[in-house]
């Protein structure tokens, strides 16, 4: 019998930088289980959380590759907390976790060849995302080489002895097998009842969850097809900066739910005749937000309301990305020192590794 692997993570802003790594770690065992830290280990070891842990643990469950989380899981990592919960190995990312006092959180499990690495997912971190939201300008996704981002990412990700390597700034590149690792690859079956949901799906967080959760309850066999509008788009009726996540970003995040199905990359903006004939759609459903008019000034949703297929649904979280982005904003301040500190421990296990002699005693 295979033991589960164990994945340990505070999942502060969860991403699809995130998502990837626990697709990842699934594929190295049969069973998924992800622990989470709380609000007050966060706090002591890295800084203030974005998320509690309460909207954590539920974004992490919702993701599809999770079988099982750990609610309060220790930030260090020990041999007794894999033997309680019968897992073989634990999993980490290729970039380094280090607890207040600047030690490897994974160093006893390391020794006794219980830890796995997965690779990180280049192009994005919580640095970068938070970067976007500071910047209110349409051209984050393109304007990386532009003065105020990089002074952006400079007080994000930069110690006072230069980069690290696991918190700088990249760009996230998308590719055609990224998009086939995070699909379903499943095609509605006779009798299921395809839900189709429209939006930017912007910053996916537990407002979007609670909502397509809701929406998969609708039916005893639902299909949710999301349709996700270009970024052009999504910019013409929110504004400011949005959207912070490009489509491609946005397409992981969705596709990485548990309650997704299909994902329409580039969906137009009027729920019309051609797109529910195409996908044979019986149910539209929209939360309750407003409905911003179509550029000609119609309602969107006028097709699906005329054949009384139109559902409106509350999720009962009233959480949006807006509230995500003054929750960033409000603790700038604190995310700056925070991110500054964390990358001044790296740099200096950096500086140690590179001391090793050839058998890896550090040379003092």
């Amino acid at each position: 019998i295979a033991f589960p692997p164990l994945k340990l993570c505070h999942y502060d802003m969860v991403h699809y930088g995130h998502s990837n790594q626990l697709r990842q770690a699934k594929g190295m065992g049969d069973y998924l289980i992800v622990g989470v830290h709380t609000d007050a280990e966060i706090s002591k070891h890295k800084g203030p959380p974005v998320f509690t842990q309460e909207e954590r643990y539920k974004m992490v469950r919702a993701i599809k590759w999770v079988d099982e989380i750990v609610e309060g899981a220790p930030y260090v990592t020990t041999l007794e907390t894999l033997d309680k919960y019968n897992c073989d190995f634990c999993v980490h990312g290729d970039d380094i976790t280090l607890t207040v006092d600047g030690k490897d959180t994974y160093e006893e499990v390391k020794r006794e060849g219980r830890y796995r690495e997965c690779k990180r997912t280049q192009g994005v971190s919580t640095t970068d995302l938070v970067g976007r939201m500071l910047l209110m300008t349409k051209a984050h996704h393109s304007n990386m080489d532009n003065p105020d981002y990089q002074q952006h990412t400079d007080n994000f990700g930069k110690g006072p002895k230069g980069h690290s390597p696991w918190t700088g700034v990249s760009q996230f590149l998308q590719t055609s097998q990224k998009i086939i690792q995070f699909a379903s690859g499943t095609e509605p079956q006779p009798g299921d009842t395809i839900i189709y949901v429209a939006g930017a799906f912007d910053l996916f967080h537990i407002g979007h969850v609670d909502f397509l959760e809701m929406v998969y309850k609708q039916a005893e066999r639902p299909y949710v097809i999301v349709g996700l509008h270009f970024d052009q788009e999504v910019n013409r009726y929110k504004g400011k900066n949005y959207p912070i996540m490009n489509i491609h970003e946005r397409t992981l995040s969705v596709l990485a739910c548990r309650y997704v199905s299909e994902v329409v990359i580039g969906a137009p903006y009027a729920v019309g005749k051609d797109l529910l004939d195409h996908f044979k759609v019986d149910l539209v459903c929209h939360g309750k937000t407003e409905v911003f008019p179509d550029k000609d000034g119609s309602d969107p949703y006028a097709e699906p309301r005329k054949r009384g297929i139109f559902r409106t649904i509350d999720s009962g979280n009233n959480l949006t990305t807006d509230d995500i982005v003054q929750r960033i904003i409000e603790n700038r301040l604190q995310f700056e020192a925070r991110n500054q500190k964390k990358e001044a421990k790296e740099m200096a296990v950096i500086e140690a590794m590179k001391k090793r002699d050839p058998l890896g005693n550090i040379l003092l």
